[in-house]
C-alpha cells in the first residue's frame, strides 16, 4: 500500500521541478519601462484596443474594459468575446469588484504619448494597478507598426503567429492596401479632410495625431492639415465653428466613425454643405483611432478605396 504516497511524492517533485524551471516573462512597454513576471501571464485584463490587437492573434483576455457599450465599440466589432468578462463600458470607468474577481496576472493597455496617459485615463490605471502590473504598446505613428508591436507582444504570450487565420488576414490587408494605393495614384490631385462633427462645432483632425491618417499619408493620400490644435480638441483637433465649416477646402471628407451619430450630426447642420465635398456627397468614413488588426484595416481600406474611386478630385483648386 506504499504506492500512493510514493506516487504523490513523485507528482510533488514534478510540480516543484516545473515551477523551478518556469521562465520569467519580461516586456518593455510604450513608455520604455520594463515589466517582469515570474512566468508568462495567463490571466490578462485588456483595454478594448489592446483586446482588438490581441484576440485576432490568439490571445484571449479574461476581462476587457471598453470606452463605450461593447456593442458600440468599433475596436471590438466582429470579435468573439464569448467567455470574456466585461468590466467597464464607459470612458474612465471599471468595475473593481469584477476586475478583482478575475485575479489578473497582468493588465494590458496602450500608452498615448500626446495625452501622456494609459488607455482609460488616470482613474482606471490607478484602480487596476492595485490588482496587477500595467503595461502595453504605444499608440504610435502607424497602425501597421502597432499591429507589428502586438504581434511581438502576442508571441511573447505564447501566440502562434503561423496560424492560417493570421496569414489570411494579413494577405487580405496587403490586397486592400495595393488597391488603395492604385486608387490614390489614379487621383493625384485629390485632397481629404478628416473631421469629427459635434453639435457645437466641426473638429478638424491633425493628421499627426492619428496613426491611420499618417499611414494613409505615407501611402500617397493628401490630407489637409489644420493650422493648429487646441485644448477643446484634446490636442488632436482644431475647433472650427459651423459658420466657418468651409475653412479647409477638400475633395473628400472623412468623418470619424467611432459613433454612428457623428455623421448624422454633420448632416443635420445647415452649413455642412458649405463644403463642396459635402454638397457633392463625397463623404467617407474615417476609422478614427480604433484600428488594431489586419482584418479591420483591410475592411476600412476597401471602403475608403471605393470612395476615392468614386470621387471627383477637382472640386477644389
Amino acid at each position: 500500500m506504499l504506492f500512493r504516497p510514493i506516487a504523490l511524492a513523485s507528482l510533488m517533485v514534478l510540480a516543484l521541478s516545473s515551477a523551478a524551471h518556469a521562465e520569467p516573462w519580461t516586456y518593455t512597454d510604450g513608455t520604455g519601462q520594463s515589466v517582469t513576471l515570474d512566468a508568462v501571464p495567463q490571466r490578462i485584463i485588456a483595454s478594448q484596443d489592446a483586446a482588438a490587437g490581441l484576440i485576432p492573434l490568439g490571445i484571449r483576455p479574461v476581462g476587457i474594459y471598453a470606452d463605450s457599450p461593447v456593442d458600440a465599440a468599433k475596436a471590438l466589432e466582429g470579435l468573439d468575446l464569448t467567455g470574456i468578462e466585461i468590466i467597464g463600458q464607459a470612458w474612465g470607468e471599471v468595475d473593481i469588484e469584477k476586475a478583482a474577481a478575475l485575479e489578473p496576472d497582468l493588465v494590458l493597455v496602450e500608452w498615448w504619448d500626446r495625452n501622456s496617459t494609459w488607455s482609460g485615463g488616470e482613474d482606471v490605471v490607478a484602480t487596476l494597478s492595485q490588482l496587477a502590473p500595467i503595461t502595453g504598446v504605444s499608440a504610435g505613428d502607424s497602425i501597421v507598426g502597432m499591429i507589428e508591436d502586438y504581434e511581438t507582444l502576442a508571441q511573447s504570450l505564447g501566440a502562434d503567429l503561423s496560424a492560417p487565420a493570421i496569414a489570411e488576414n494579413k494577405a487580405a490587408f496587403e490586397t486592400a492596401l495595393a488597391d488603395f494605393k492604385t486608387a490614390i495614384e489614379a487621383k493625384p490631385g485629390l485632397t481629404a479632410l478628416a473631421v469629427y462633427a459635434g453639435d457645437d462645432a466641426l473638429y478638424v483632425a491633425d493628421p499627426a495625431g492619428a496613426a491611420e491618417l499618417l499611414d494613409m499619408q505615407s501611402w500617397g493620400l493628401t490630407i489637409v492639415k489644420p493650422e493648429g490644435v487646441d485644448a477643446a480638441g484634446n490636442n488632436y483637433f482644431e475647433t472650427v465653428s459651423w459658420e466657418n465649416a468651409d475653412r479647409y477646402p477638400a475633395d473628400l471628407i472623412l468623418v470619424d466613425n467611432r459613433a454612428e451619430s457623428t455623421l448624422a450630426t454633420a448632416l443635420a447642420q445647415p452649413t455642412w454643405t458649405l463644403m463642396k465635398a459635402a454638397e457633392a456627397g463625397q463623404v467617407a468614413e474615417w476609422p478614427a483611432f480604433w484600428l488594431r488588426n489586419y482584418k479591420a484595416y483591410a475592411g476600412a481600406l476597401t471602403d475608403l478605396t471605393a470612395a476615392i474611386n468614386a470621387a471627383d478630385p477637382d472640386l477644389t483648386p
